[in-house]
C-alpha cells in the first residue's frame, strides 16, 4: 500500500507539503500498509512476515486504531483514533546488534530529538517509554529476529500519543504542539525517519550513548527489594542500565 496521508482541516497547505517531501525524499524505501481498524499492528506484521519472509526493504503496519494494543510486560496499551499505532521491520546486513534495547534506545533518542524541534520538553525512562513532565507520551517494543546466529531484521512496535484520549498518567502531543502539528500523518513520518536514523546510530561508532544518558528522566530508581534507591550511573555499551547503591552496583538488561 502506498503512503496517503489526510490533510489537517488547519494547517492543510503545511501538512500537504510535509507529505509531498516524504514522498519525494521516501518513494521507494519502505513497504507500507495501513489500517482503519486491527486487533494488533505486531499481529499484522507477524502475518505479513509470515506470508511474504524475504525482506527486501523496510515494511511497517500503521493502525487508525488497535483493539489489543501490547505495552511492555504483555500490558494493555490504550490505541484509540488519533494516535500512531505502527510495527516496523527492517533488514539488517551490518555487524551484529548487541542487544535489542540498545536499538530500542537508538530510536527513542531519535524520537526525542523530533519531539524537541517541536518544543516538546521529552524524558527518556528506561528501557522504552518517552516522558513528558512526568507522563508517558511513547513507548517502543524492540525486537531482534535471527536466523540460526545471524541476525535477520530488527523488528518494533511504537505507539505515539498525538491528538487522541489517553489514560491518567499519559499525555498526548496536542497538549505541547499547534493543531496544525497534532496530525497523526505528520507523526507517522516522522516515525518512520526516526527508525530509520536509530539503524544508522546502531550501526555508527559515534558516542550518542551519552545524548540518551542527558534525556535520561531521573537520577535514581526505586529497589524491588524495598531498600533503598539505586543511583542511576550511565548506560553500558549493550544498553542496560548501571547502577550503584552504596558499595553494590549492578546491570540491569530488559531485552537480553
Amino acid at each position: 500500500m502506498t503512503w496517503t496521508a489526510r490533510p489537517h482541516r488547519r494547517g492543510g497547505r503545511q501538512l500537504a507539503l510535509h507529505r509531498s517531501r516524504f514522498r519525494r525524499e521516501r518513494a521507494g524505501i519502505w513497504d507500507l500498509r495501513w489500517l482503519p481498524v486491527c486487533s494488533s499492528t505486531e499481529i499484522s506484521l507477524a502475518e505479513w512476515l509470515r506470508d511474504s519472509p524475504d525482506l527486501m526493504r523496510p515494511r511497517a503496519v500503521l493502525a487508525r486504531r488497535q483493539r489489543r494494543g501490547v505495552g511492555q510486560r504483555g500490558r494493555h496499551w490504550q490505541s484509540p483514533s488519533g494516535g500512531v499505532w505502527l510495527s516496523a521491520a527492517m533488514p539488517w546486513s551490518g555487524q551484529s546488534v548487541p542487544a535489542a534495547g540498545l536499538f530500542g534506545l537508538a530510536l527513542a533518542l531519535e524520537l526525542a530529538q523530533r519531539l524537541e524541534r517541536h518544543g516538546v520538553p521529552v524524558r527518556i525512562k528506561w528501557p522504552n517509554d518517552l516522558l513528558v513532565e512526568g507522563r508517558k507520551l511513547a513507548g517502543v517494543l524492540p525486537r531482534l529476529v535471527h536466523r540460526g546466529t545471524q541476525l535477520r531484521l530488527v523488528r518494533c512496535g511504537i505507539g505515539l500519543n498525538v491528538s487522541n484520549a489517553v489514560p491518567t498518567g499519559a499525555i498526548a502531543l496536542r497538549e505541547w504542539v499547534p493543531p496544525a502539528e497534532a496530525s497523526v500523518d505528520v507523526w507517522a513520518a516522522e516515525l518512520l525517519l526516526a527508525l530509520e536514523c536509530s539503524l544508522n546510530l546502531v550501526a555508527g561508532s559515534s558516542p550518542w550513548l551519552q545524548r540518551v544518558e542527558d534525556r535520561l528522566w531521573s537520577d535514581q530508581i526505586l529497589s524491588s527489594d524495598k531498600g533503598p534507591p539505586w543511583s542511576i550511573e550511565g548506560l553500558s555499551s549493550r544498553g542496560g542500565l548501571q547502577l550503584r547503591r552504596g558499595q553494590q552496583r549492578t546491570e540491569w538488561i530488559r531485552w537480553p
